[in-house]
């Protein structure tokens, strides 16, 4: 997503000295981050602290000689792009409700015509006084987006909902309400991870895969307003934000899904290590060594497994398909071989042999076919960047199948 100035405005409540943590979250993603303190703010969380995170000036006083000579309220009204509240207390989002403008905070918000984003955090009676949720409806009305509360022990020792969403989540957030929206209404199908082929209740037939370039891929979709279905097979990756996740174990598992969720999908992105081979039966109690001599052979009964690309590519109609290759060696070569046989509208391939690439690696370095015999090489990239450039080609895609 572009970056963004981000006016951070943080009222009182304890759960203001996770604002830092925040802070550096925005700061990282590459937005420029401003914080605006009430009064009540500072007695929980250092403004040096936030100024040293964000590497800009923080606020408090509406009447400040150093800044009023440029009315200092409107120009931070004017230079945020976004306006993120954290924490919201109860008192301030009844201000925000109410269009008061009794301090810099609230002056500044009622003042701004960018979006605001309000992430609640009180204790579980005030958020379920109707007066705050009178206060959070209006809000909601004009278009004020709202973040959490979680449920959880509250710092009051209460437990139960009014928790500010933790700093990770709702950076994440923003990510998603901000990003264009170049995908909404449409229905994207991932497939992440590997399959686990059973040999019997405790051994399994398995590959190295992560699961981490599928996610990127499910997590690139929900920021460009899909609808993302991820069917995920063996992966420890946490599910990416906005997205709905399906868990699935082996081939065959893998295949049901897919066949399920592409039912009203528009784009299925395969981008899963499906095992190519299943124990012809599996055993219904643990295979015992002792069971067999020293040196004795144990003999393995492979089939082949459904080809689940090969399937969906031959009805996808006006969907648009697209499979991955791990290759090991003449990856090109291979890869162009593998389109043909699926007949997909685009083939990912990437070379599995490199050490800084593919496999359980955080970075990726790939190869995009089209039937057409194009073929487009990405560098060595950040997998949430080989994600992002892929869901270009897709959107490319779609455009000439309309066209045509």
């Amino acid at each position: 997503m572009a970056k963004r100035r981000i006016l951070l405005v943080v009222s009182g409540g304890i759960a203001a000295y996770k604002t830092p943590e925040l802070v550096r979250a925005l700061v990282k993603a590459g937005h420029a981050v401003r914080c605006v303190l009430t009064q009540a703010a500072q007695q929980f969380v250092a403004p040096l602290a936030l100024q040293a995170v964000s590497s800009e000036p923080v606020r408090s006083a509406l009447f400040d000689l150093t800044e009023e000579s440029r009315i200092g309220h409107i120009e931070l009204a004017d230079w945020a792009e976004v306006a993120l509240v954290a924490p919201a207390s109860a008192d301030f989002l009844a201000k925000l409700a109410h269009g008061l403008a009794d301090d810099l905070p609230s002056t500044v918000l009622l003042a701004t015509r960018a979006p605001v984003v309000v992430a609640p955090a009180m204790n579980v009676n005030m958020w379920s006084h109707p007066a705050t949720q009178a206060n959070v409806s209006t809000l909601r009305g004009r278009g004020v987006h709202v973040i959490g509360p979680d449920a959880g022990e509250l710092a009051c020792g209460w437990e139960g909902l009014g928790r500010m969403s933790e700093p990770a989540e709702i950076a994440g957030q923003l990510e998603l309400l901000l990003a264009p929206k170049s995908l909404a209404d449409v229905r994207v199908v991932v497939t992440a991870g590997g399959t686990r082929e059973p040999l019997d209740p405790v051994r399994a037939i398995t590959n190295r895969s992560s699961g981490k370039m599928g996610f990127a891929l499910a997590a690139e979709a929900a920021l460009r307003g899909a609808e993302c279905v991820l069917i995920a097979g063996v992966s420890s990756q946490p599910t990416p934000m906005g997205v709905t996740r399906v868990d699935v174990a082996s081939a065959l598992d893998m295949r049901a899904a897919v066949l399920r969720e592409q039912t009203n999908a528009q784009i299925v992105v395969m981008a899963a290590a499906v095992a190519d081979f299943r124990p012809s039966s599996a055993a219904s109690r643990k295979i015992k060594k002792e069971d067999l001599a020293e040196g004795e052979r144990l003999t393995l009964e492979l089939v082949a497994n459904p080809d689940i690309l090969a399937e969906i590519s031959r009805e996808r109609g006006a969907r648009i398909v697209v499979g991955f290759a791990a290759e090991s060696h003449d990856v090109l070569a291979a890869a162009r071989r593998k389109l043909a046989r699926k007949g997909c509208d685009l083939l990912v391939a990437n070379d599995i042999s490199r050490s800084d690439a593919g496999f359980e690696s955080d970075a990726n370095a790939v190869l995009l076919l089209t039937p057409d015999g194009e073929v487009e090489e990405l560098p060595l990239l950040p997998k949430s960047e080989v994600a992002a450039r892929i869901f270009d080609r897709i959107e490319k895609l779609r455009e000439g199948k309309r066209a045509s």
